[in-house]
């Protein structure tokens, strides 16, 4: 898997990005466990949920938050990082701009807010840590939240 270099609100944020198997394919953007909590893109949770999207044909992106591995920048107690996931979006995006759907996979409880951030194309957002989140707020943009609590639950669309 390719390694990449975002460009991030705090500078450079490091990555990893697999293509789609097919044109059109689905992408996910895979966010890693908290910062302060030795959080990094290759947590075994993220790396196995950027493998099973990756097998489903998904164009993939899981990339370290600022601060973490190789990316410049500094924590930023959710804000920064919430603008981070919004940049990585974006080039994950652009470089699929016929994706046929949007996934985005969040693993810590403080970015469940992410589904009530402005990203009108995203349509199914996935968290797999016992987070308080509710569909509401997502549920009223037209998109749907899943609460994975493990990664025995875990199921993707065929």
């Amino acid at each position: 898997m390719p390694e990449v270099i975002l460009t991030g609100a705090a500078g450079r944020l490091e990555g990893r990005y697999t293509p789609g198997k097919a044109p059109g394919a689905p992408i996910a953007l895979i966010l890693h466990p908290h910062p302060k909590a030795g959080g990094h893109m290759n947590h075994p949770v993220a790396a196995q949920l950027f493998l099973i999207f990756m097998k489903r044909g998904f164009a993939t992106l899981r990339f370290n938050f600022r601060g973490v591995g190789r990316s410049q920048g500094e924590f930023d107690a959710g804000l920064g990082e919430l603008a981070d996931a919004a940049s990585a979006l974006d080039w994950l995006q652009a470089n699929n701009a016929t994706a046929s759907q949007t996934w985005v996979g969040a693993p810590f409880w403080r970015l469940w807010r992410i589904a009530i951030w402005p990203a009108p194309s995203v349509c199914a957002w996935s968290f797999w840590s016992r987070a308080a989140a509710t569909d509401e707020a997502c549920t009223k943009r037209g998109c749907s939240v899943s609460l994975w609590f493990s990664m025995t639950s875990f199921q993707l669309p065929s």
